[in-house]
């Protein structure tokens, strides 16, 4: 049955990765009304959310950032998709990096890194650094219960040089590569709520207490790697740039959980910047105290 639901959803979806960005976004809205309006998606669990993170704003102003984030959301779903067919040129014009000098300079220290970033924007056009980095990349992800879509996720980002691991995976592979003396780069989306059996450190986010990730920081101690956080901002549709900040380049002499605080509070910055294009459909406080 999986396999069928992949026979007939990928003609579908290669189709859509053909259409101009113009009819892309055609499609897009469409989409919204549908995913919106009629199905609802997660709509609870937005709002709640906003109520939660955002309380200082009226409820017709959190309806408005609601609304934009679901219509942002869909935009997201399809350069998702739009990226079966993109070619490397037309990504890296839609996704800009502000100051790539500064992870040059941390490719130069001969340690591997760990990146940081959030489901904000859009991250999964980040992918596209990997036309700037010598050195090797990989996206750790949740894998899709469909083995056929799962496929084809890492199948995309191949594409661009980026591998793809599962959170089972990462650490005998950090361990590998650092044995072998592979210098590589991690990504880490660290954003979002752990199990709460795994969670050996609380902190507020956005104001509420909450489990947050801590294994980018706790690797980048135990392998000795630099931290860097990339903040991801959306220009105009279909068009971001991602700047990069320094966390740390001595994880080990760090405080522990500093350099993770730190991350959710650059996130939180960016968040109240412009609310709509964060990842509202995650229930990310759920375990809050």
């Amino acid at each position: 049955m999986r396999f069928l639901v992949y026979l007939i959803a990928y003609p579908f979806l290669w189709c859509i990765s053909m259409l101009p960005f113009r009819l892309l976004y055609f499609f897009s809205d469409f989409t919204y009304l549908i995913v919106y309006y009629i199905i609802g998606y997660r709509k609870t669990t937005v709002r709640e959310n906003l109520a939660l993170a955002l309380p200082h704003l009226s409820d017709d102003e959190r309806l408005l950032i609601e609304k934009k984030s679901f219509h942002h959301l869909c935009d997201m779903f399809l350069e998702m998709i739009k990226t079966l067919s993109i070619s490397t040129k037309e990504i890296n014009q839609r996704f800009v990096f502000t100051n790539i000098e500064i992870y040059k300079k941390l490719e130069a220290q001969e340690k591997s890194i760990a990146l940081m970033i959030a489901h904000y924007g859009s991250y999964e056009w980040s992918i596209s650094m990997n036309a700037y980095v010598n050195f090797k990349g990989y996206a750790i992800y949740k894998q899709l219960k469909n083995p056929y879509f799962d496929k084809l996720v890492r199948s995309i980002r191949s594409k661009f040089k980026a591998k793809l691991i599962t959170t089972k995976e990462t650490i005998p592979l950090i361990l590998k590569n650092n044995k072998n003396k592979k210098l590589s780069i991690y990504g880490f989306a660290s954003d979002q709520s752990p199990r709460i059996s795994s969670a050996f450190h609380w902190q507020k986010f956005m104001g509420i207490e909450v489990p947050v990730h801590t294994g980018a920081e706790m690797l980048s101690k135990k392998y000795n790697m630099n931290v860097v956080f990339l903040k991801v901002k959306k220009i105009k549709r279909g068009y971001y740039e991602g700047t990069f900040e320094v966390l740390s380049e001595n994880a080990k002499e760090v405080p522990n959980y500093e350099i993770t605080d730190k991350f959710l509070k650059l996130v939180e910055e960016q968040i109240y910047e412009a609310p709509e294009y964060y990842l509202w459909t995650h229930n990310r406080w759920k375990h809050r105290r």
